[in-house]
């Protein structure tokens, strides 16, 4: 009689609201035209923390979230090109496209209309192994693998200023210096631009100085109007990029950019949001979303941390095994202002 062992993997799942697992599933294999990885070390995102919470209406429930990824290719299936390779360190795309909706027909596929991205309306990456497409793997030599883990966040903000179409020749005031905020903070920093950071923490605010940020504003101490008006000799910020996703902050924009100034909204306002749309029409505006990240963003993101110039110890908060996650994560509800990036590691260096 034939015996059949079947290899199990420890995984991560948000049973309910306030609820987390370790729990046990079935070793994938790789099919046609799928990569293999071993998930390495895999960061709790906001959206992560917000189905915890029981506030995300996207996620499935329950659901295994983590969807951003360090991890090294174990095995390749089929039809994969060569230039993937067993051992290689890579990162993940994370998010899928229909190829159909406007969004990919227009070549922006991070924006698809029906986009389901891993750790919410599809199960993530919180778990020892995975099997994805070969196309959703970018590869991140050069890198250590605690860092490859905040490639995907800094890329959101990496892509928000592509849509705000920054130059060398603009002031951008990037409102929230969390992880994603420090992705904007550099890539438009990178680009030339003269960058203003502005978040409640003064802890933040000196890590955004020393990522680049020329200047910064504390809104909980400052008289914000004032100080950017000072800033900026009395013009207001030429781009606005809102990293937080509060009705304060989205008045903060709309009221402080320049007269034809542009916009770029990142984060979502937990309710209807009141503004004073006089400015849209008066100062010409140009108000902008900016959702998820293009493969384009993460490459820009790995030649970026490949100059080993990034302060990366500072933006990790905490590395801790799958069965300290669940504390970790409550941790982090309890206190959030002051966590960059939880990191879970399943297989460590």
């Amino acid at each position: 009689m034939k015996v059949e062992f079947t290899i199990n993997m420890k995984a991560l799942q948000i049973t309910e609201k306030g609820r987390l697992d370790v729990i046990s599933l079935p070793m994938p294999e790789p099919k046609p035209g799928e990569v293999l990885l071993r998930l390495r070390y895999v960061g709790f995102c906001g959206s992560d923390l917000n189905t915890y919470r029981g506030r995300n209406a996207l996620a499935l429930s329950p659901v295994i979230p983590g969807h951003e990824i360090s991890a090294t290719i174990e095995r390749l299936g089929s039809d994969v090109p060569a230039t993937l390779q067993v051992g290689q360190v890579v990162t993940v795309d994370p998010y899928t496209a229909c190829g159909n909706c406007p969004s990919c027909r227009r070549r922006r596929p991070n924006a698809c209309q029906h986009n389901q991205t891993l750790g919410v309306q599809r199960h993530g990456a919180m778990r020892e192994f995975i099997c994805l497409p070969w196309q959703k793997v970018i590869a991140a030599d050069g890198i250590g693998l605690r860092e490859v883990a905040l490639i995907e966040p800094m890329s959101v903000g990496f892509h928000a200023v592509e849509r705000g179409q920054v130059t060398d020749a603009d002031t951008v005031l990037v409102i929230g210096c969390g992880m994603i905020g420090v992705g904007a903070i550099v890539r438009a920093t990178l680009r030339g631009a003269t960058v203003i950071a502005m978040d409640l923490d003064d802890e933040k605010l000196a890590l955004a100085r020393e990522l680049g940020a020329a200047a910064t504003v504390n809104s909980g101490t400052d008289d914000v109007h004032t100080r950017l008006q000072e800033l900026t000799c009395g013009a207001g910020p030429d781009v606005v990029i809102e990293a937080v996703g509060a009705a304060v902050t989205y008045a903060t924009a709309v009221n402080e950019v320049a007269f034809t100034g542009r916009i770029v909204c990142i984060g979502y306002a937990p309710t209807d949001v009141t503004l004073a749309t006089r400015f849209f029409v008066q100062k010409e505006l140009d108000i902008r979303g900016s959702r998820n990240a293009l493969p384009d963003d993460f490459r820009a993101v790995v030649r970026y941390l490949r100059r080993g110039t990034c302060p990366t110890d500072r933006l990790i908060s905490a590395v801790v095994a799958p069965e300290e996650a669940a504390d970790a994560l409550a941790a982090w509800d309890a206190a959030p202002g002051k966590v960059f990036r939880n990191l879970v590691a399943f297989c460590p260096e």
